[in-house]
């Protein structure tokens, strides 16, 4: 009897070890699945997100993008036609939030969130503040929407920015200045916080 218990036992603890192995065996990765995981970590993104944000005061201004690369491209006038409305970025639209009212160009941007829109051209760029700020590239875009609108000059560089970057700064205690740069363009143009 005490025998047949042993014999009981050891077929028990092999059979246990032999599914816990068939079980381990399904977890491990085969060797395909983790070239694809390398692979996707290697994967350079080619618009990677950014923002760019600042207090002035008590009030903050925060702009969020996706920054694409020139990658040896015409951008103004090539990738992106004049005189068509661009979501000043890439993938989903640019967008700027502020939790203070802005004079911009004379006109009042009220606290909240906006989608950033510009229609690039060669002399003169409009730039533009949506409430539908969450949408895809400017899909949804319609100038119904649109709650500011002002008229900037582009200033060209002999050097390429190669990845397209918004700047928002401090110009003194109570104004501001936001800036996109990308390929050999940028615009700038400054805001005064509403007291």
């Amino acid at each position: 009897m005490k025998k047949l218990l042993t014999i009981l036992c050891f077929a028990i603890l092999v059979v246990g070890c032999k599914n816990q192995n068939k079980s381990e065996k399904k977890e491990i990765p085969n060797v395909q699945e983790i070239k694809q995981q390398v692979k996707s970590v290697k994967k350079k993104v080619l618009s990677p997100h950014a923002t760019a944000m600042i207090m002035i005061g008590d009030a903050h201004i925060h702009m969020d993008y996706s920054s694409p690369g020139v990658r040896n491209r015409i951008i103004f006038g090539g990738l992106l036609a004049y005189d068509a409305v661009w979501q000043a970025g890439a993938h989903k639209t640019t967008w700027l939030e502020t939790n203070k009212d802005l004079i911009i160009d004379g006109k009042t941007l009220p606290a909240g969130k906006y989608g950033f829109f510009t229609i690039p051209s060669k002399e003169e760029w409009i730039v533009i503040f949506n409430t539908n700020w969450d949408q895809h590239g400017k899909d949804a875009y319609d100038a119904k929407d649109d709650v500011l609108r002002l008229k900037v000059k582009p200033m060209i560089s002999e050097t390429v920015t190669e990845h397209l970057v918004y700047e928002v700064k401090k110009v003194n205690k109570n104004e501001g200045s936001i800036s996109l740069a990308w390929e050999k363009v940028s615009i700038s143009f400054n805001f005064t916080i509403q007291k």
